[in-house]
């Protein structure tokens, strides 16, 4: 019961931000009583707490299962940019910027797992990418996983970036292709191109 709430309630703030969604939204959606939401969750700051913890945590377990792999790097880089299309695709522009603003503790988790996990999982895969002769050598893979994780932050920022003439999934596929084919060498170039041809 409580995994469907949360499943509602992701895919409701996506779509429509979360601020408009109510409690009585979420319970009608999941078939369930006001009431016994209240029961599973204390309150709507909880819920959207809640909700955006399981979107991180099943967001990590996808990109470290694949980084556990032999290789790991492409394949890493090319569920990164599914993984991102996948959240995007349906993602109200909003809901990022009400979440920021109106449940600070959501966004705090949010960007204690950008600082720790993100960043971390990033200076991997460049470290490993470059082991094995993907990205070029002389980047400084501390620097660019900061400089990646902010690109992918600004573009929710209204006053960058004008999401009416941009989508919010256009922008970040750009900025990513464009981070991307910066640190690349031709073998990282071709076996993304080739490998992401197929996915």
């Amino acid at each position: 019961m409580r995994e469907k709430i949360l499943d509602v309630a992701i895919e409701q703030f996506s779509r429509y931000g979360v601020r408009t969604v109510t409690m009585e939204n979420i319970a009608r959606l999941s078939g369930v009583s006001k009431k016994t939401i209240y029961q599973e969750f204390k309150d709507k700051r909880e819920l959207v707490k809640k909700a955006f913890g399981m979107i991180l945590s099943q967001d990590q377990e996808k990109l470290t299962g694949i980084l556990s792999e032999d290789d790991g790097v492409i394949e890493h880089l090319i569920c990164t940019s599914k993984t991102i299309r996948e959240r995007l695709e349906n993602m109200n522009p909003m809901a990022v910027l009400e979440v920021q603003r109106y449940f600070p503790d959501a966004w705090e988790m949010f960007e204690c797992f950008r600082d720790e996990i993100i960043v971390t999982d990033i200076v991997k895969v460049l470290e490993r990418g470059k082991k094995l002769g993907y990205f070029r050598e002389e980047i400084n893979s501390e620097i660019l996983a900061k400089m990646r994780v902010n690109q992918i932050s600004a573009a929710f920022d209204p006053t960058y970036f004008n999401t009416s003439s941009h989508s919010l999934l256009d922008l970040q596929v750009e900025m990513m292709n464009h981070f991307l084919h910066g640190i690349f060498t031709e073998k990282g170039r071709q076996a993304y191109l080739e490998r992401h041809r197929y996915n």
